[in-house]
């Protein structure tokens, strides 16, 4: 009951609005909210969109693959940038259902960055009609900053200077090292830039980054609640985070933003989210992860992004590496990122997209287990 309508006559009505006080209902409201928010923009945004040509007219790395169904799909004029569609869903949902508190505000803050970059990006391409985008440079500054300032702005203050200081590794209960801020500060900015890059290249086959959020999304819905609980958090043996519990509702919001996303964009989508939305919700894993001391356990939940994000690297070091040493570059998977490398094994986009789903299953259930394995 509330504690100002006690001994009053409307006590027993105003009974249940004790409910909002329990972060479980907030998140299922969330969740509701955030999918009910995104099938009613959905329509609209993608009319929005179309009316304003923000199509992608290029040509997708996808149609290049080995499939027949890649090549016969052209995926020309489909209008890009629906992550709007996602944040927006996302952002309103947690400022009506979330406490505000420090933790909420550094994500959403993140968000609104990244998806401005990611905007920026997506209108560059629309502009050149080329995968080029903004430069490179321009994007690791921009997010290199951000971690930078989120990482710094943690480890100045006294209430949350362990989440940089100490590190914490999974299946272990205590820190592998203290007192070590420039390490933790450096494993900040690589999680949170890393992973807001390695979504941004899963992003290539309908559904697959938004399906591929949403289950590293429950990982942490969970690990939130459970770190924001001190007495869960003392059983299980993991950092306890004072207002982690509202991440919750954001992990929530999240997921059912996705969910409602995920209608519109899988095969054939009807709306890419492009870079708008995947350098903002890689993103905010990466600062969920870093915001519960968790960062190292994002590794084994977004399995799939971590080898959609090697394989670039490994192709194109290898690349480089070949070309000097023998003077002609040599690939070590067909086409990168790694998803493209099935494609033009003969795998359907569909194929390559549920086993992908599979394999991400199969990571969460992995990091999940580092709760008790330790």
């Amino acid at each position: 009951m509330l504690e100002w309508s006690k001994g009053t006559a409307w006590a027993d009505h105003l009974s249940a609005l004790r409910l909002f006080k329990y972060i479980t209902f907030r998140s299922a409201g969330a969740a509701i909210t955030a999918l009910a928010l995104s099938w009613w923009l959905g329509s609209r945004v993608i009319a929005w969109l179309k009316q304003l040509k923000f199509g992608q007219e290029y040509a997708d790395k996808a149609e290049s693959g080995g499939s027949l169904a890649a090549r016969l799909l052209s995926k020309k004029g489909t209008p890009t940038m629906g992550g709007i569609l996602i944040v927006l869903a996302l952002n309103v949902t947690t400022l009506l259902w979330a406490e505000w508190n420090t933790l909420v505000q550094l994500t959403l803050f993140s968000v609104v960055v990244l998806t401005g970059l990611g905007f920026y990006d997506d209108y560059a391409k629309i502009i050149q009609q080329s995968g080029g985008g903004a430069r490179s440079q321009v994007k690791l500054w921009v997010q290199g900053g951000l971690a930078l300032f989120i990482g710094l702005y943690l480890w100045r203050r006294p209430s949350t200077s362990k989440l940089i200081s100490e590190i914490m590794v999974p299946f272990y209960k205590y820190p592998v090292a203290t007192g070590a801020g420039l390490v933790g500060l450096a494993l900040t900015v690589l999680t949170i830039v890393g992973f807001s890059n390695a979504v941004n290249l899963t992003d290539g086959l309908d559904g697959l980054a938004i399906g591929s959020t949403l289950i590293v999304s429950v990982v942490f819905l969970v690990l939130t609640y459970l770190a924001g609980n001190r007495e869960a958090a003392e059983y299980l043996q993991i950092p306890h985070v004072v207002g982690a519990g509202e991440l919750t509702v954001f992990c929530a919001a999240m997921i059912g933003a996705g969910l409602g996303f995920l209608w519109f964009n899988c095969h054939p989508a009807q709306v890419f989210m492009g870079d708008t939305g995947s350098l903002a919700l890689g993103g905010a894993l990466g600062i969920v992860a870093v915001l519960i001391h968790q960062p190292l356990v994002l590794v084994i939940a977004g399995g799939v992004f971590v080898m959609e994000a090697g394989s670039v690297v490994l192709q194109t070091g290898w690349f480089r590496f070949t070309r000097l040493r023998y003077g002609t570059g040599r690939r070590i998977f067909l086409m990168a990122p790694i998803h493209h490398h099935f494609e033009k094994r003969g795998w359907y986009e569909s194929q390559v997209v549920m086993r992908f789903y599979i394999l991400g299953v199969l990571f969460a259930v992995i990091a999940l287990s580092t709760l008790k394995i330790r």
